[in-house]
């Protein structure tokens, strides 16, 4: 089992950045998909990104491409949101997820329950 650990949230006005980490427990972290999801009030929980075990793909929702960017580094077992360009939109608390079993060929899951382990969750608030 691992365990995830966010952090680097906060309040950001509209044109910001910030950089979520998931700081992650455990020694089978490289062997895992890595997502980062959101849950803005009223809503379920988003896909916002995903990368590959080896960091070799990634994927974004389209409402972020452009402006974030996923990364990871298994030697500190970490992995990053980049957020740009922030709008009030991307209010959300966001979540990092490790998908346990990854797909072959480099697929990369774009659904919550597909996530076998979830961080805590860190508060983003964009002010307009």
């Amino acid at each position: 089992q691992v365990q995830l650990v966010e952090s680097g949230g906060g309040l950001v006005q509209a044109g910001g950045s910030l950089r979520l980490s998931c700081a992650a427990s455990g020694r089978t972290f490289s062997t895992y998909n890595m997502g980062w999801f959101r849950r803005a009030p009223g809503r379920e929980r988003d896909f916002v990104a995903a990368i590959t075990s080896s960091g070799g793909n990634t994927d974004y929702t389209d409402s972020v491409k452009g402006r974030f960017s996923i990364s990871r580094d298994n030697a500190k077992n970490t992995v990053y949101l980049q957020m740009n360009s922030l709008k009030p939109e991307d209010t959300a608390v966001y979540y990092c997820a490790a998908d346990r079993n990854p797909p072959r060929y480099g697929i990369l899951r774009k659904t919550a329950y597909e996530y076998a382990y979830w961080g805590q969750g860190t508060q983003v608030t964009v002010s307009s």
